[in-house]
């Protein structure tokens, strides 16, 4: 028997699956396979909620399978042995997947297809969990956008609709029960903490409401799109004319992933290196306060505690908690997006760095270093009536509510002396 492997990532879904579709339109018999990567899960707690989430997901596509008699083959380890075993066990003839844009993912990647292209497999990648790749919004002079702006009108310029793959023919798809495996054989358990599902029908107040935390008018489409287990293509076309200020925050998510795959040294350092002489104070007890939601402010404490609780944080607080942190408390955005990538349930390298870097000022397109927010005014403009901060800090307004950690206009002083003096020229 000659196989096709169809290798599921970042597209935990049967529909509009552009590379499984081109796989299935193959003559060979498809096994649909998943690879649980050592070298990510051995960062992880063992009751990690996005884990849990892809176990799940994964659950649902091999019952989906199941009703075409088939199944999911899961698997777990260093993904080159894998595929080692792979060609030991099977005759390959070609490999289907989607492409992944994120540094690890294309090295590792790279290794995969080299190692198969030995074995004379053919290797075939996609576009599918974006509209447009890193390559085909470029300036004129072919080079990469780093302004937002001008990337989004090209964007949108460019953008002629998508077409959604509606019918799927499991005809191909390689008959076998394989025995589908327990989240505790790969040495974790199900997290308390649960993605929700995404919802698209407030997107019509998006607009009006979305800097209002209380409203809770948010998608919770992150974790999807990270995990693909819904397609960007049929969230776009789902979208009307005038969900316009929903499009774009799509579109900035394309726009950190192509930035992160032209200049992958964002990952560890500031994209505008002028600022790298920046004095960072880095205090461990004034970070610890932070990431438990204790500083005294009680935007910047009600978004921690959300975040620590949930998994997930509203869009206006995480601008107003970076900033604090980076400009109040002069800890380096690193710390900062080390502690989001652990807790976000819809953590993405490209949009965490490029956030975390924009609300630092080091990064591309970035608030400049004098703009600091003020989490009291923000906190009077966006939650007046402390819907918000009640909901997260039942203490508020009690003795038991710590004082501001520090002062906001000297701290703000302080901030801008210490930027001023770091900025190479």
């Amino acid at each position: 028997m000659t196989y096709t492997i169809f290798w599921f990532r970042r597209d935990l879904r049967l529909t509009d699956n552009t590379g499984l579709l081109e796989a299935l339109n193959r003559d060979t018999l498809v096994l649909p396979i998943f690879i649980f990567d050592d070298n990510i899960l051995n960062e992880l707690p063992p009751d990690d909620a996005r884990v849990s989430f892809i176990y799940n997901q994964l659950k649902t596509i091999n019952s989906e399978l199941n009703r075409h008699n088939s199944s999911l083959l899961c698997l777990k380890g260093q993904v080159l042995d894998i595929w080692k075993q792979l060609t030991e066990t099977y005759t390959i003839e070609a490999v289907y997947t989607n492409t992944d844009y994120e540094p690890y993912a294309r090295e590792r990647d790279a290794k995969v297809s080299t190692f198969l292209k030995s074995k004379n497999i053919e290797v075939h990648t996609f576009k599918d969990q974006v509209i447009f790749e890193p390559h085909e919004i470029l300036k004129q002079d072919n080079t990469p956008y780093t302004v937002y702006t001008p990337y989004k009108n090209k964007w949108l310029e460019r953008f002629s609709g998508v077409e959604v793959f509606s019918d799927v023919s499991f005809e191909n798809v390689h008959k076998n029960q394989f025995e589908f495996p327990t989240l505790e054989s790969f040495g974790f358990k199900p997290s308390s903490i649960k993605v929700k599902p995404y919802n698209l029908g407030d997107i019509g107040k998006y607009a009006k409401y979305r800097d209002y935390p209380s409203q809770d008018i948010g998608s919770y489409l992150g974790p999807h799109l990270r995990f693909g287990t819904v397609s960007i293509r049929s969230i776009i076309s789902a979208l009307k004319p005038e969900d316009q200020t929903f499009l774009n925050e799509l579109i900035w998510r394309e726009f950190f992933m192509q930035i992160l795959y032209h200049f992958p040294n964002v990952v560890s350092q500031n994209f505008r290196r002028k600022y790298d002489g920046i004095a960072w104070r880095n205090n461990e007890t004034e970070f610890k306060l932070w990431c438990q939601g204790k500083t005294g402010y009680p935007l910047v404490d009600a978004g921690m505690r959300q975040l620590n609780t949930t998994g997930y944080m509203h869009n206006r607080v995480r601008m107003v908690t970076a900033s604090f942190l980076c400009k109040h408390l002069l800890i380096h955005w690193q710390w900062g997006e080390a502690y989001f990538a652990k807790k976000l349930l819809d953590y993405e390298l490209a949009s965490n760095n490029g956030n975390w870097q924009w609300a630092a000022g080091t990064g591309c397109d970035a608030a400049p270093y004098f703009r600091i927010f003020n989490p009291i005014t923000q906190l009077e403009k966006f939650d007046k009536n402390l819907d918000y901060i009640k909901q997260w800090i039942p203490e508020y307004g009690t003795k038991d509510y710590p004082d501001p950690l520090v002062d906001h206009k000297s701290a703000r002083l302080r901030a801008l002396e210490v930027y001023k003096a770091g900025i190479k020229p």
